[in-house]
């Protein structure tokens, strides 16, 4: 009946759509290893829980050489975790902070650092 006809179509735009947005998230991280040169890719937050996603990216990076990371899917579905989990790889790695906040509503890739490496930006 028209129900199951309802759910069959729901279904296949909520496919189609998460193609679109995987083959534009595709086509942006192509285009930040041609624009800069890195040969490694951390896909993190809730998106790196998505298993078409990690698929499309893990080919991508393949075929073009790059190493494409991803966290465990626990700490993918929540960004609160996420981040709370990058804090802890910052705490565990020496680091301190003087618990002053800088708020940005965007905030460049390349001021940010990795755990352990010097000042950046």
């Amino acid at each position: 009946g028209g129900g199951e006809l309802d759910f069959q179509v729901r279904a296949d735009l909520a496919r189609e759509f998460e193609e679109a947005v995987v083959e534009t998230l595709a086509v942006k991280c192509r285009r930040a290893w041609e624009q800069t040169g890195h040969d490694t890719l951390v896909v993190a937050g809730g998106v790196g829980a998505n298993r078409r996603l990690r698929e499309a990216l893990s080919a991508l990076g393949a075929r073009r050489g790059v190493r494409v990371l991803y966290p465990r899917p626990e700490f993918c579905t929540d960004n609160a975790a996420m981040i709370a989990y990058a804090g802890y790889r910052r705490l565990a790695a020496g680091e301190r902070d003087d618990l002053k906040i800088r708020a940005a509503a965007r905030w460049p890739l390349d001021t940010l650092r990795a755990p352990g490496s010097a000042e950046r930006g």
